[in-house]
């Protein structure tokens, strides 16, 4: 027979022991997202996969606010954030730490996502743009390379919490903790 597990038989960490755990290096970019529910959901995906960061950037809204927590369940106390007003902020600031970007976006070069091979030692900073209009030119004009999960329906459009959490769970996939 199978049974659900409760809360306590799922070697739950607290949140002091999140922050002193080694961390998937992988920081997620929100890039002008402006749904305060996906917000939440993706501060969720990134607690449930110990990424490095969140990077919330543009129109963004920034925890605490009751939206983002409705869905974030208590992740944006584990999770570290930064808020960039500009989108030149984040650039600058990837540079002088060392994160490689990568736009989650459809474009004429984009790489499949089950293609993409991250190498070792490398932090990813995983850019993930706006509902309607996607990652936003500025990131695209400077030639940062793109992922694209493969899509063979009508739509080719991925809510973005689904978007982060396939891109997500293909890098932990491939490089792990």
């Amino acid at each position: 027979m199978n049974k659900k597990l409760k809360l306590e038989e799922l070697n739950r960490i607290s949140v002091d022991e999140f922050k002193e755990a080694d961390k998937l290096p992988v920081i997620v970019i929100l890039n002008n997202i402006r749904s305060l529910q996906n917000i939440g959901s993706v501060f969720r995906t990134a607690d449930a996969f110990r990424v490095k960061e969140v990077w919330l950037q543009g129109i963004t809204a920034k925890p605490p606010h009751r939206d983002i927590q409705k869905s974030a369940l208590g992740a944006t106390n584990s999770v570290d954030w930064r808020y960039f007003e500009t989108e030149n902020q984040i650039l600058e600031t990837a540079k002088l730490e060392g994160v490689e970007l990568i736009a989650v976006e459809q474009t004429q070069k984009s790489i499949i996502l089950n293609e993409f091979e991250p190498q070792n030692k490398v932090v990813y900073g995983l850019i993930f743009g706006n509902e309607v209009d996607g990652v936003s030119n500025e990131f695209i004009e400077k030639k940062i390379p793109c992922l694209e999960i493969p899509q063979h329906g009508t739509k080719h459009s991925l809510n973005i919490t689904i978007s982060a959490g396939i891109v997500i769970w293909e890098l932990f996939k491939k490089i792990g903790i």
